[in-house]
């Protein structure tokens, strides 16, 4: 007997997990970035990592196309960031402090982590795709996470 969306979406939000913003660029340049939940490592040798994207997200194809992302995990006080990359604003990166990363990508200020990656997979899966991407840089600040739970974002304290 199959679950229904309905109980498997209600399973999900008991979940907490942190936020991360995986920004990437079209075969033109342009930034693109995206709110995603779906955020975990694989390995450590090599260090490996995987993020979920909707096909339908408009971050898909600049994904498939570049072949890089980068993995911004996000501060207690970043969630006005997380709520734009989730939105369908055009304009996503406006007012949005950024650096470039290595790999040529947005890197987002202020962010407790950020991890610069080549997709060395991509696997179908349902109404998602799963991009593997091998870690290439990687840093790390201090500070709380900003994380989401029972359908709202939470703090730690």
């Amino acid at each position: 007997m199959a679950v229904s969306s309905e109980d498997f979406r209600a399973a999900l939000t008991r979940f907490a997990s942190g936020v991360t913003v995986v920004t990437s660029a079209d075969s033109e340049g342009r930034p693109h970035g995206i709110t995603v939940s779906a955020f975990c490592s694989v390995s450590l040798e090599p260090p490996l990592v995987l993020i979920c994207i909707e096909k339908l997200a408009g971050s898909h194809a600049s994904l498939a196309e570049s072949g890089r992302f980068t993995v911004n995990l996000l501060s207690s006080g970043q969630q006005w960031i997380s709520e734009r990359f989730a939105s369908l604003e055009p304009d996503k990166f406006r007012d949005v402090p950024t650096a470039t990363g290595v790999s040529g990508l947005p890197l987002i200020a202020g962010s407790l982590a950020l991890l610069e990656c080549e997709i060395r997979q991509a696997v179908d899966a349902g109404d998602h795709s799963v991009f593997i991407g091998e870690v290439m840089a990687a840093s790390a600040d201090g500070g709380d996470p900003l994380v989401y739970f029972l359908g709202d974002y939470r703090s730690l304290a």
